[in-house]
């Protein structure tokens, strides 16, 4: 394999707390050296005005395939993944049918090794067919290689479930991740219960059904000692929750989908349904609770919510179309133009909380870092870029973005996956 040197970029490391002008070398796939570069290069990078990071790492990401190929395939959503300066992404198993068994694992894995863009690990279902009732096979499915365990956007609502998962879970040192919704108080809602909702007439998904299973699952979770992840924050309430319990040593984590502190519900005004998401648009006081959290740490990661959906699907009432909006080929540009612009985070930050925060949490120990003999998965950005979001050039099948026609700042220009160019944009970089 190629050796290779990336030289004159800011190389930006949080597990080294490195951020300076080195060079990266790559030999065989993995990180070689940071600094001088001895010896014969077969390719030098000239990464000048560049940042150069571990790989970034989406924590969850419907891939949609098998059974829903119309809103997304493994080739296309991966696609879209490099674009957006992803090296992995972790994908969920609502499919049809779900990612409960050892087949369905070594299918994803299949399929992504046959479109051969970015890494992608599997988070298979914490219960059989994601109905709730019978664990899963845990065991069998870390065998297959399932980094983690969630039923995606189906909350576990069996309370016993949940503890047993999250013991059982500890023996394979995988997470359970939980998407935090109490099914009977956000039944028929379309949008965040607020003013913004009494003022449309839209039925609302109050924050309350958020705070009360978060709750639940984090005691569950200082009772047993397991590894709890909670996917998809949005409120306030359950900021003050996870402050209170980290304090205490439990073992939890969270993150955060992109548009659940970019936009509010107030954006719903426009009857625009690819603003229906899951969980809602917030108000204002949510979302800058959340922008807090991500800057102070009580949100570990940042992910970027891609739920894609067809156009025809979108093209419904507001009341019938599916939640769900693209995110991964914006997700890091959200986060330039939201967060760091505004000085809420700075780059270092941005890294932690969208590479090396990821991997810790999913156990992938050779990603999310740039130390020596580390994965040679690097992305390349450009922090002053500005784009237009324009659907003619979004690589995911589906475009459902609320952002579309919007100019964003920062853009991934190259992704490199164990040392080789996966994606590169010549016009931008052509070093």
């Amino acid at each position: 394999m190629a050796r290779l040197v990336i030289q004159n970029g800011r190389v930006i490391d949080p597990s080294q707390s490195l951020d300076d002008y080195v060079n990266l070398v790559v030999e065989d796939g993995k990180v070689a050296a940071l600094g001088a570069a001895a010896g014969p290069t077969d390719e030098v990078w000239d990464a000048s005005g560049k940042l150069v990071v571990p790989g970034l790492i989406d924590l969850h990401a419907e891939l949609r395939e098998p059974g829903f190929e119309e809103d997304e395939t493994i080739a296309t959503g991966t696609a879209a993944a490099l674009r957006g300066g992803f090296a992995t992404i972790a994908c969920l198993p609502n499919t049809d049918p779900p990612i409960d068994s050892q087949a369905s694992v070594e299918f994803v894995h299949h399929q992504a090794n046959r479109a051969g863009n970015c890494n992608v690990v599997v988070l298979a279902c914490v219960s059989k067919n994601r109905e709730g009732h019978q664990l899963a096979e845990i065991g069998s499915l870390v065998k297959a290689g399932a980094v983690g365990f969630t039923d995606a956007s189906a909350p576990i609502h069996n309370a016993e479930l949940m503890r047993r998962a999250l013991d059982y879970c500890q023996m394979f040192d995988r997470p359970v991740m939980n998407h935090p919704e109490v099914l009977e108080l956000t039944r028929g809602g379309i949008m965040h219960d607020g003013s913004t909702a009494m003022i449309l007439g839209l039925a609302g998904l109050p924050p309350a059904a958020e705070d009360v299973m978060a709750s639940r699952d984090l005691r569950l979770a200082e009772a047993t000692g397991g590894r709890l992840h909670l996917m998809n924050i949005s409120s306030e309430g359950n900021v003050d929750l996870l402050r209170r319990v980290k304090s205490r040593g439990v073992t939890v984590t969270a993150d955060i989908n992109v548009a659940n502190f970019t936009l509010t519900d107030e954006v719903l005004r426009s009857f625009d349904t690819n603003c229906k998401l899951n969980p809602p648009l917030r108000s204002r006081r949510h979302v800058q609770a959340c922008i807090e959290a991500i800057a102070d740490g009580t949100i570990d990661a940042i992910a970027s919510g891609h739920t894609p959906r067809a156009v025809e699907k979108k093209m419904r009432d507001l009341s019938e179309a599916p939640f769900g909006m693209v995110a991964l080929e914006t997700a890091l540009s959200l986060v330039v133009s939201y967060l760091v612009e505004p000085e809420y985070l700075n780059w270092s930050q941005v890294v932690e909380r969208m590479s090396a925060a990821p991997a810790r949490i999913l156990g992938l120990r050779t990603k999310g870092t740039l130390q020596v003999g580390a994965d040679a998965d690097i992305t390349v950005i450009d922090p002053e870029l500005q784009w237009k979001v324009d659907r003619q050039h979004l690589h995911s099948r589906s475009f459902n973005s609320p952002f579309l026609g919007q100019t964003l700042k920062g853009r991934a220009v190259a992704v490199f996956v164990a040392g080789l160019v996966k994606y590169i944009d010549r016009d931008q970089w052509p070093s």
